[in-house]
């Protein structure tokens, strides 16, 4: 977490140097923000609430960087821990310590600090390497005497940000000892073993799936964890990058094509041999060698044993997905597809983009005010894939309470808990396997839990409260919130890395008030209504109320209020006096906080609209118009257009009328 009141240089512009600022400025800045925090140099550290439990939810959130740095990094710097007395210690980017290994007579100081759970930013500890780095965001040292807190000036501390596939600061890692090493050799190890374990990170998220490239000056370098790294999708676009692809290509490189970068088409570097080193012109100025390495799992053509006369082995067709279900297939309650939207430009994007992602293995992340209608798009994007066979399972994440959140998503084994089934349960998740899991209000969910949704959703497995057997699951994973959760992450009240995890397409609802298909959409959703409930005709005065109405309960009200209104018109026409109280309770506010009726209104912007669209609106129009009997602000109220609109379609309609009343 960086410190507002510093500037750190672009750590991505070269992990090499790290920043702009001298080794002086950086120790002279740290200082004065200490003092600004009220420090004095006699105070003792103050390492945070260590609270019971805490250790334990940090360790589980940063599994995978704690992983990374201990399996696949550590082991090829033996040698530090075997020949210095010394600490390397995993801290978070709040500065909590992780995990420490090292020298047995470093650790066994009391006073160091360095121990799990405990907490090194500058604000309690002063300055220091793990605290200071994390301000400056950059590689720092520290020595003795430059600890702004002298009970810390035993010590010195060399630590260097990690980063992670998105150019996040994900956590420190720091080599810390209380004897002599060379400072040039310590800061300089650190700051490679950080770019270990973010080359680590990338080859473990893309290795699988994506073709990574190596580059570097000289052929040696290929192999150090100082080359640049590209990782490239199925059309040779980059995807991501290390911190030293950057520092050496000098140039935003995100989303740019690898021929515009090494001027080498994507399917000709596909063809070379595996891991072969090639020269190629960066740019076309300078050379680089570069190697390619494949996929570790490219997709395969798997045979379809289920289809008679199919067949198998190599080379088998690739078995196409199942056509989207007809309206006739669709259930009662599943609005199809082509009927969500009656004319609203956004909404029909939305949905574009959505019907595009529902067959991929990419999350759907959808915003929008409570009572949108965001489980109405999802239920349909279920129904109309080609997974509307297997079970769509809808969970409310705020209705369930908290202490039941694990068991009723992740299950459990009899005799887990008290109370629990003696039966034990298959758990939510489980439920949605081959289908849709649709996790509502997400933003609700308390973050122990979403500790355990991100290693579901990582590892597609689940394991039961109180078992240790795994579950593969394979479900499309669809979740909504009324929150902005990418601020609520920025805040520390949703996970991050949870957040990436799941918003892969994010799309906005509108709410309904700001749809500018409204009129078409209520007459829409009122003429399913009198399918189940009967025919009654709707008055030109409540139409008109219903278009104006502000829908703070956006579609859910507005549901509620029709059936209301539907049952209570016992004479077969609904009136103004057949709507319920409350409706006018939110419109009344909005006529007394809106100018006179009429007024303005002219200079409403003309929606843009495709020659086919203007073709139905100047019908719809011209039925309103003489519906309510030529008044041109009614009409344009319940047209959702502009007064002019209305002037422009009317006026040819009755030529011989004179100009239309407003």
């Amino acid at each position: 977490m960086q410190d507002n009141n510093n500037n750190p240089g672009d750590p991505w512009a070269d992990p090499v140097a790290g920043a702009d600022q001298t080794h002086k400025e950086v120790i002279e800045n740290s200082w004065y923000r200490c003092e600004r925090y009220g420090l004095a140099h006699g105070a003792p550290p103050d390492f945070g609430d260590v609270r019971k439990g805490d250790v334990s939810a940090l360790v589980d959130q940063h599994h995978d960087l704690m992983h990374t740095t201990e399996n696949e990094v550590l082991p090829y710097y033996e040698n530090i821990l075997s020949n210095s007395s010394c600490l390397i210690v995993l801290a978070d980017n709040q500065g909590h310590v992780l995990n420490t290994w090292g020298s047995p007579r470093f650790q066994g100081r009391g006073e160091h600090g360095l121990v799990p759970g405990h907490q090194w930013h500058e604000r309690g500890v002063g300055t220091n390497a793990i605290g200071t780095a994390l301000a400056a965001g950059h590689a720092v040292q520290v020595s003795r005497d430059e600890h702004f807190l002298r009970a810390n000036r035993y010590m010195v501390g060399s630590a260097s940000p990690i980063y992670d596939i998105r150019k996040e600061m994900i956590g420190v890692l720091d080599i810390s000892s209380d004897a002599y090493l060379p400072q040039d050799h310590t800061l300089g190890m650190v700051k490679l073993m950080s770019l270990s374990v973010e080359n680590q990170l990338i080859h473990a998220a893309f290795q699988q799936d994506h073709h990574i490239i190596t580059f570097s000056t000289d052929i040696s370098g290929l192999d150090s964890h100082w080359a640049g790294l590209l990782v490239l999708d199925d059309q040779g676009i980059v995807i991501s990058a290390n911190r030293r692809a950057w520092a050496l290509l000098a140039q935003d490189i995100a989303l740019m094509d690898i021929e515009q970068i090494f001027g080498f088409k994507f399917h000709e570097l596909r063809q070379q041999p595996p891991n072969a080193p090639l020269t190629l012109w960066v740019f076309g100025r300078y050379r680089m060698w570069v190697r390619g390495q494949p996929p570790l799992a490219p997709s395969l053509k798997v045979a379809d044993f289920r289809v008679k006369g199919q067949a198998s082995g190599q080379g088998a067709p690739e078995p196409k997905p199942e056509p989207a279900a007809g309206n006739s297939e669709l259930p009662e309650d599943v609005v199809p597809f082509d009927e969500l939207e009656h004319g609203d430009r956004k909404v029909r994007q939305v949905l574009s983009q959505a019907r595009k992602i529902i067959e991929k293995d990419i999350p759907i992340l959808i915003h929008g005010e409570t009572g949108a209608g965001k489980e109405i798009m999802v239920r349909s994007l279920h129904f109309h894939s080609s997974r509307r066979e297997q079970t769509l399972v809808a969970v409310n994440c705020a209705s369930i309470p908290t202490e039941l959140v694990e068991s009723e998503l992740f299950g459990y084994e009899k005799g887990a808990f008290t109370g629990a089934s003696s039966k034990g349960s298959v758990g939510l998740i489980r439920r949605a396997h081959g289908g849709t899991l649709f996790l509502d209000e997400i933003g609700e969910m308390p973050l122990h839990v979403q500790a355990r949704l991100l290693r579901v959703l990582q590892e597609r497995v689940v394991v039961p409260l109180g078992s240790s057997e795994v579950f593969p699951v394979d479900i499309r994973l669809v979740s909504a919130s009324n929150r902005n959760l990418k601020a609520a992450a920025d805040e520390g009240f949703f996970r991050q890395d949870l957040y990436y995890r799941i918003s892969g397409l994010n799309i906005e609802v509108p709410a309904l008030r700001h749809r500018e298909d409204k009129a078409a959409l209520i007459k829409y959703m009122y003429d399913r209504l009198q399918v189940d409930e009967g025919r009654v005709l709707m008055s030109p005065e409540v139409e008109d109320l219903l278009v104006r109405h502000p829908w703070p309960g956006n579609m859910r009200q507005l549901a509620n209020v029709l059936k209301i209104a539907h049952a209570m018109a016992d004479d077969g026409i609904m009136k103004r006096e057949h709507l319920p109280a409350d409706f006018y309770d939110d419109l009344n506010r909005v006529m007394e906080s809106s100018p006179a009726e009429g007024a303005g209104e002219s200079e409403l912007p003309e929606p843009a609209v495709s020659r086919e669209t203007a073709g139905a609106l100047e019908n719809r129009i011209q039925e309103l118009y003489r519906q309510v009997g030529g008044n041109v602000s009614r009409t344009a109220r319940l047209a959702g257009v502009s007064r002019n609109t209305v002037y422009k379609y009317v006026r040819s309609d009755s030529p011989d009328e004179g100009l239309p009343r407003a």
